[in-house]
């Protein structure tokens, strides 16, 4: 007999081609005026756009958002949007811009909208994260979850190919720790397993046609429902390795999920054995930690830490960063393995062989 709490996240979602075109509407039903979008350096064309959209309506771009979310850039985007008069952000990227926009409203309470460009999932969360004196802190705040998100399929098929997959894998692994949390629920195992499946049929798809979409269509589908699950339960073991590497070591967030992901789930595979045989079936194999590895290779992510910067001699202080303020996770965090775990990331092994 199972025992569970499910509580709803509150959050308006729309969904389709070409959904963009009702961003103003959607402005107006936050009841604000003046709306600062939000940026990478890279994305300031996308930016201005969303500007352009908006009108009168846009207070101006702020576009210096960065990986891990630097307090310091926190801080003068929220002085800016104070400057500027903005009532709303629209964060229009990735995770880097989605986190920018969480952390303006963390202080502010100014509603956020988001429209991801990315498969990162967090404009479904309530999580945040800061990095400061090169620690990277996280937290949950029910007042920097994006109040609505815009999930347009053809703003997304202008993503590079290597950072589809990447993106899409570090949303398989959201669902994936969901199916073994240690509050999951039935409603959340099933949205798992549904956004597990369609990224799994996705990403080999728009690898083959980088334009694909119906297959980008799918790609988001699944990053929503990945991203709803991470959104309403706890994470574990690969979230705090991720967070370890990516604030301590500076290395790029979806490269380091795609890598590490396939190992965490061998560790705790026995330990958890109902969430690895969910995570096989909609992947359609036999061993979830062996399929989401070669999701990986096979659609040419990169599979080894030490190809996206990591030194082996940081090795020894990520394990020791990682066992402290420990997450719960299906099988004890246990030094020695922990480390064999981000040896065998760092050289790229297959799990089990």
């Amino acid at each position: 007999m199972r025992s569970f709490v499910y509580n709803a996240q509150a959050a308006r979602v729309i969904f389709g081609a070409g959904s963009l075109q009702h961003l103003g509407r959607e402005i107006d039903a936050l009841g604000a005026r003046k709306a600062l979008v939000l940026s990478t350096p890279e994305q300031r064309a996308s930016a201005e756009m969303i500007a352009g959209l908006l009108g009168p309506r846009a207070a101006g771009v702020f576009d210096r958002a960065v990986m891990h979310v630097p307090m310091e850039t926190a801080r003068e985007a929220r002085e800016l949007a104070r400057k500027l008069g903005a009532d709303c952000a629209v964060a229009i990227g990735g995770g880097s811009t989605t986190g920018l926009g969480k952390a303006i409203a963390l202080d502010s309470g100014l509603p956020i909208l988001a429209i991801p460009t990315t498969y990162a999932g967090s404009e479904m969360t309530p999580i945040y994260g800061i990095t400061e004196g090169g620690m990277k802190k996280t937290g949950k705040d029910a007042r920097v979850q994006p109040r609505t998100v815009i999930y347009d399929p053809e703003l997304t098929l202008g993503l590079p190919v290597g950072m589809s997959i990447t993106s899409g894998i570090n949303a398989i692994a959201h669902a994936a720790e969901g199916l073994y949390s240690v509050d999951s629920n039935p409603v959340m195992d099933l949205m798992a397993k549904e956004g597990i499946a369609a990224m799994g049929r996705a990403l080999p798809a728009i690898k083959n046609v980088a334009n694909d979409l119906a297959a980008r269509s799918d790609a988001l589908y699944g990053a929503w429902l990945c991203g709803t699950v991470l959104g309403n339960v706890g994470m574990a073991l690969h979230h705090k390795l991720c967070h370890t590497l990516g604030g301590s070591f500076n290395l790029p967030h979806a490269e380091t999920h795609t890598i590490v992901l396939p190992h965490a789930l061998a560790y705790n595979a026995a330990a958890a054995p109902q969430a690895m045989a969910a995570i096989a079936t909609a992947l359609r194999a036999d061993s979830a930690a062996q399929a989401v590895f070669d999701l990986a290779k096979d659609n040419g992510a990169p599979v080894a830490l030490r190809d996206i910067g990591m030194k082996e001699a940081d090795l020894d202080k990520a394990c020791d960063i990682a066992m402290q303020n420990q997450y719960p996770n299906p099988r004890p965090l246990e030094g020695k393995a922990i480390r064999q775990l981000l040896q065998d990331a760092f050289e790229g092994v297959r799990p089990g062989e």
